[in-house]
């Protein structure tokens, strides 16, 4: 594949970044990763706005400039002859001395990824997927808010665990906080049906604050679907009506079995996406169809 660094798109092999890099040394990066349909990026300011946040937080000089990212996304997608294609927007520190700095980064570097989508698992979208409890907690944010930043190392912890349950065949792992209330998965945030409320695991358990969650949230909102925010546990996940999970790649997937860190399997919703899950599936594609 072709990447950008920095101004110029290059064969990935031949992409370096410096040793002294303080993303390669310390983890001081962020990163945003989404897809486009009909070769136009979905959620796009909503994405730089928090890595906007997120580099202000960090003190790394980089905002992007008015069409700056849709460029980027247009030429790379043309450079390796796709259509569509999942991005990663990456900004690290830059270099720096070895040791902690006082002041900002002046010199931040921008590097994008680029990869081809898989076919759409249609079943995946009716039938659902398992769900693994996890015992790693998830790690308190780093700031007032959890970026989405380079120090990966919990989710690749949990990657880890979720691997040791040989019942978990293609499952997403599920973390809860230091408290025992439900998180979020390894790479998305969660989501059930109770009673008629969608329910979703509050910010004040260190989540990341997905995109994708505060377009569904949207759309629950705008859609007259009662959402609450909140403190769960894993029984009330197990008393749910329907489950699902939601990220910028694969938007809204349902959950249709749950596993504990026994292997005790509890289904949710008859083994096929619920009336809720549906409905929201069917209002995302709206905003997205017309851009395929």
């Amino acid at each position: 594949m072709n990447i950008y660094v920095n101004g110029s798109i290059i064969a990935e092999e031949k992409a370096v970044v410096s040793v002294y890099d303080h993303g390669f040394l310390y983890g001081i990066g962020l990163f945003e990763t989404f897809r486009t349909y009909g070769g136009q990026p979905f959620l796009l300011k909503e994405h730089q706005k928090r890595m906007a946040y997120g580099c202000e937080q960090l003190g790394m000089d980089y905002r992007a400039k008015d069409g700056e990212w849709e460029a980027i996304v247009a030429s790379l997608l043309e450079a390796n002859g796709l259509t569509d294609a999942y991005f990663r927007f990456t900004v690290t520190a830059g270099e720096d001395i070895l040791g902690l700095p006082a002041g900002d980064y002046s010199q931040p570097q921008l590097i994008v990824y680029v990869k081809g989508l898989s076919a759409r698992d249609e079943e995946l979208y009716s039938k659902g997927k398992p769900l693994q409890l996890l015992s790693i907690p998830r790690n308190t944010p780093e700031g007032d808010v959890r970026f989405k930043s380079l120090h990966y190392m919990n989710n690749i912890l949990a990657k880890r665990e979720l691997k040791q349950y040989p019942w978990a065949m293609r499952a997403e792992g599920l973390q809860t906080d230091g408290k025992g209330y439900l998180a979020e998965g390894i790479v998305s945030n969660l989501f059930f049906v109770k009673n008629h409320r969608l329910h979703t695991p509050s910010l004040e358990t260190g989540i990341l604050p997905g995109i994708t969650r505060a377009f569904v949230m949207k759309l629950a909102k705008q859609h007259g679907i009662v959402l609450e925010e909140g403190l769960y546990r894993w029984e009330d996940l197990q008393k749910a009506d329907e489950v699902f999970i939601t990220n910028s790649i694969q938007e809204i997937v349902p959950i249709t079995t749950l596993y504990d860190l026994s292997g005790s399997v509890c289904g949710v919703s008859g083994g096929a996406a619920g009336r809720v899950t549906r409905k929201l599936s069917e209002l995302y594609g709206n905003h997205t169809i017309t851009r395929k």
